[in-house]
C-alpha cells in the first residue's frame, strides 16, 4: 500500500517518503504561489487558478490572497463562500465547504495530525482526518479548526476558537477548546 492510499484511508503514513505525494504538493504550492501573486483585481484569473487547484467550487467565490494549501485536490467550496486573507487549508485528508461559508482573516483548517509519542512522531508520521463546514457557517477570525471535525449547517465560530471536537448546528461556539454557548 502507497502512502497515499494510507493517507486516504486514515492511516499513518510518512509524506516524506512518496514521491507522488510530494510532487503534488509542490505543484500545489507553486499554484497557490500563482495564485498569491495574481493582481488583486483580476477575479477573473483568480478564479481561473482556484477551480485548477480545487476538486469542486461553486461559481460564486472569492478566496482573498494569501491563501495556502497542501494538495489542493482534497478542497471543495459550495456557491457564495468567502475567506478573507491568510487562509491555510492543510489538506491531506477531504476539506468539504458548504454554500454560504465566511471565513475571516487567518484562519486554518487542519486534516493531518502528528503521533503523541515523539519516537514515531519524529520519523515524519502523520495522519489525515476530513473536515466538512455546513451551510450558512460564519467562522470568525483566527479560528483554527483540527483534524476530523463537523460544524454544522447555520453556526458560528467564534474568533480565536479552536474546534477539536464537532459542533453541531444551528450553535454560537467559542474557546479554546471550542465550545457550544448558544443555540441560534
Amino acid at each position: 500500500m502507497t502512502e497515499k492510499e494510507k493517507a486516504k484511508q486514515g492511516l499513518i503514513y510518512n509524506p516524506n517518503y512518496d514521491e507522488e505525494l510530494t510532487k503534488e504538493r509542490n505543484k500545489a504550492k507553486e499554484i497557490c504561489q500563482e495564485y498569491n501573486n495574481i493582481k488583486a483585481s483580476d477575479l477573473e484569473k483568480r478564479k481561473e487558478v482556484i477551480k485548477k487547484l480545487f476538486n469542486k467550487t461553486g461559481e460564486n467565490f472569492l478566496i482573498e490572497q494569501n491563501f495556502f494549501c497542501d494538495y489542493g485536490y482534497n478542497i471543495e467550496i459550495g456557491e457564495n463562500f468567502y475567506s478573507n486573507h491568510n487562509l491555510v487549508i492543510l489538506d491531506a485528508a477531504k476539506v468539504k465547504f458548504g454554500n454560504n461559508v465566511f471565513i475571516a482573516p487567518n484562519c486554518g483548517f487542519y486534516t493531518a495530525g502528528h503521533p503523541i509519542e515523539a519516537k514515531e512522531r519524529n520519523k515524519g508520521l502523520e495522519y489525515a482526518k476530513p473536515i466538512e463546514i455546513g451551510d450558512n457557517v460564519w467562522i470568525g477570525g483566527n479560528v483554527v479548526v483540527l483534524p476530523g471535525v463537523k460544524i454544522g449547517n447555520n453556526s458560528v465560530i467564534g474568533a480565536g476558537s479552536v474546534v477539536n471536537k464537532d459542533i453541531p448546528e444551528n450553535t454560537v461556539a467559542v474557546g479554546n477548546p471550542c465550545r457550544s454557548i448558544k443555540k441560534i
